[in-house]
């Protein structure tokens, strides 16, 4: 038993030993902070659109809930199906909003309530216009069928990819440039690139003064000017400086 003692106490002391020592560390000379500059580049994409988006609706307001629903529900199908006889595909007829609330009525005079309610419905449809020179005709065409909401015209190019590649190009190019001229004035040296990142903004009308490129007032014979297209992509480069 005595010697199965000395045995455990031994081994204690070994581990204790083992346990102090602790793992071997060596210390090695901290790295530099890595020296960097960081630029943002521009680069943009001049295109004439072919395509258009808007919103039309029916807005209908009734001292009843059904009735206005009923009147509602009646005037949209009219739209719909003049869309449709115009030419525009159903794919690109979308539904997007469908509401139905009360709405106070107030005495013109005192501005007090009068105790009456009317119930407004709003529908609105989303619709892809694919053929820019006929966008007038449809406005006028949907507004005579019941729309009372025109909003939101917006144009675009279906196929712009080779455009913002060409655009993207140019805006690295660009970052390139001005990250060269930076270090030059510094009496640095420029080294590898570190990070990019890049921002396509949506498109904006370049007006040509010859009307809008967005939706007004609904008139006959609504005149519609598409303009150009800029598509700007900007880009942020970070290099390592030598």
């Amino acid at each position: 038993m005595k010697n199965r003692f000395v045995f455990i106490g031994t081994v204690a002391l070994i581990a204790l030993l083992v346990s102090a020592c602790g793992p071997t560390t060596i210390n090695q000379a901290a790295q530099p902070p890595l020296r960097t500059v960081s630029v943002t580049g521009a680069g943009q994409a001049y295109l004439v659109p072919d395509i258009a988006y808007i919103y039309l609706g029916v807005h209908t307001e009734l001292p009843t809930a059904s009735g206005a629903v009923t009147e509602n529900n009646d005037q949209t199908q009219k739209m719909i199906q003049a869309l449709r006889d115009f030419g525009v595909d159903a794919k690109d007829i979308r539904t997007t909003n469908f509401s139905i609330w009360p709405q106070d009525k107030y005495d013109p005079m005192t501005g007090t309530p009068t105790g009456l309610k009317t119930y407004v419905v709003d529908n609105t449809v989303y619709v892809t216009v694919r053929d820019l020179a006929k966008l007038g005709d449809l406005l006028d065409t949907v507004v005579a069928a019941g729309a009372n909401t025109v909003n939101s015209i917006q144009f675009d190019v279906a196929d712009k990819e080779d455009a913002l590649k060409k655009a993207r190009a140019e805006a690295v190019t660009n970052a390139a440039t001005q990250a060269k001229e930076l270090t030059d004035a510094a009496g640095v040296k420029l080294g590898d690139v570190q990070s990019i990142g890049f921002y396509d903004s949506q498109p904006y009308p370049v007006f040509d003064g010859k009307g809008g490129g967005g939706g007004g007032a609904v008139q006959a014979a609504v005149p519609i000017q598409p303009g150009q297209l800029t598509f700007t992509v900007t880009v942020t480069v970070t290099y390592e400086l030598k």
